[in-house]
């Protein structure tokens, strides 16, 4: 008499029966590498390769990857997208949302890798790693990425004026230093470049042997003088823009500002450049506690607790560096 043996159901290391059609997109500016896992293929995920900013063919495979899981189980699946974020910001974000796919852009440095001193990189080992993790986030499991919230095109757009005046000082810093470091190798010292003055200044500064400033030098601190003035009116211009931001309150000290923003320069120690900051990189945003709002400035705790070792790292300082701690 046969005896019937049942073999045993094992479970497969990746969840597949979530009934949609994960991808991954590595993006680069030559290729876009595409891997997806799509329901009744197993664990095997696909790996394809579009030409990179080409929006249409990375479509196309979309449209190919669910043609074939319908053949195969006669399903309409969706897709569920995850990409990096980095060079390529939110356009690519923007264009699958509009064509009704669901996409999540991750922080990389948030995604989990292993701790050995030297480890295997390549497109398609980040490119499996982003669709574990986004299984792993659909399952809603706790803590496997932080997944970043874009902005709208126009919240984007607004924060390029704070963001434009920053470069613009570090230039201006660039350009002060420079002058008075070739000025100070020729024993001078007290020159200030962003004196309205500067050039009556140059005219009757000597060397500290007496001479008269070299012709070259003189030249070339002139040229730099012309690209420190075009920088302080551009600064002046970027100012002026960001004081006449919309939504004017009237009768505040930040009467050019959104309500916001004035409410924010009625408070001692805040003045326009920070309130603007503040209303450009943070108000618009959703925090669902204080922890998160810590967190975002780099304030945010940092314990380590082991056994019985239980003590206080201090504040991450992991934070945008327009709102990091000083």
């Amino acid at each position: 008499m046969e005896a019937g043996t049942s073999q045993p159901h094992t479970p497969t290391a990746i969840r597949t029966d979530l009934a949609a059609i994960f991808v991954s997109l590595e993006l680069s500016r030559s290729t876009w590498l595409i891997t997806s896992l799509s329901p009744g293929n197993g664990e095997k995920m696909s790996k394809h390769t579009v030409a990179g900013g080409d929006v249409a063919a990375l479509l196309h495979r979309f449209a190919q990857l669910q043609e074939k899981v319908r053949s195969c189980t006669g399903n309409q699946v969706p897709i569920v997208s995850i990409q990096e974020a980095g060079l390529d910001g939110f356009w690519i974000d923007r264009v699958l949302k509009a064509n009704g796919i669901e996409s999540y852009v991750v922080d990389p440095a948030s995604i989990a890798t292993s701790r050995r001193r030297r480890r295997a990189k390549t497109d398609k080992l980040d490119g499996e790693a982003l669709v574990r993790a986004l299984l792993a986030f659909k399952r809603g499991e706790p803590r496997v990425c932080a997944m970043v919230n874009a902005p709208s095109p126009e919240e984007e757009d607004r924060r390029r004026i704070c963001r434009e005046r920053k470069v613009l000082i570090a230039e201006r810093i660039k350009h002060v230093n420079r002058i008075k470091g070739l000025l100070f190798g020729q024993g001078m010292s007290g020159y200030e470049p962003l004196r309205k003055n500067r050039r009556k200044q140059l005219d009757e500064l000597h060397t500290g042997d007496g001479r008269p400033l070299p012709t070259h030098l003189k030249t070339q601190i002139s040229r730099e003088l012309d690209r420190l003035e075009l920088l302080l009116e551009q600064i002046t211009a970027v100012e002026n823009e960001r004081d006449t931001l919309p939504a004017a309150q009237k009768d505040s000290v930040a009467a050019t500002l959104i309500p916001a923003g004035a409410m924010l320069c009625d408070i001692k120690g805040i003045g326009l450049e920070f309130a603007a900051v503040l209303w450009t990189e943070w108000l618009f945003r959703h925090f669902d506690n204080r922890r998160q709002v810590a967190a975002y400035a780099g304030l945010a705790p940092t314990p380590w607790q082991s056994g019985t070792i239980d003590h206080e790292q201090g504040v991450s300082k992991a934070a945008t560096r327009a709102c990091a701690p000083r």
